[in-house]
């Protein structure tokens, strides 16, 4: 393994890895952070698609948008197919919640569902790669 790929994907899993954590702790607060915790839904499987392209040498532009990303990380999996097909509706929580929008927040029920959903998806991109890259500890008792 190239130790500066390494280190940059293994970069990617690290800023994953928090934005999970920062969703579960804004569905802690009281009362919940739901635009928050969707932001960082979005946030996470960027980053897993990021460093999933960056292991495999595909150059990807500076974007939020899954579909964009997802298409690129199909091309080198297509067993990621179903699973980049699911995230796509989180892709504009990267920005939507971000400005003063009239845009209704999801409820919290729906924001769990998009938390779940999002630790899926990041753990079966993090399952097509070598065990050495992925995150040393998982980020929950789900054993991401």
């Amino acid at each position: 393994m190239q130790p500066e790929k390494l280190a940059e994907t293994r970069a990617w899993f690290r800023r994953m890895e928090d934005d999970l954590r920062a969703a579960d702790v804004d569905l802690g607060a009281d009362p919940p952070l739901i635009a928050d915790a969707l932001f960082h839904c979005q946030q996470a499987v960027e980053k897993a698609l990021k460093g999933f392209l960056t292991w495999h040498d595909r150059p990807f532009r500076k974007v939020h948008d899954l579909r964009e990303l997802g298409a690129e990380a199909i091309a080198m999996d297509g067993s990621l197919e179903l699973w980049i097909r699911r995230s796509i509706p989180l892709s504009p929580f990267a920005t939507v919640f971000r400005y003063p929008y009239t845009l209704a927040e999801p409820s919290e029920e729906e924001t769990r569902e998009s938390v779940s959903l999002t630790r899926e998806v990041c753990h079966a991109i993090l399952a097509r790669l070598p065990e050495g890259l992925r995150p040393a500890t998982p980020t929950d008792d789900k054993g991401l």
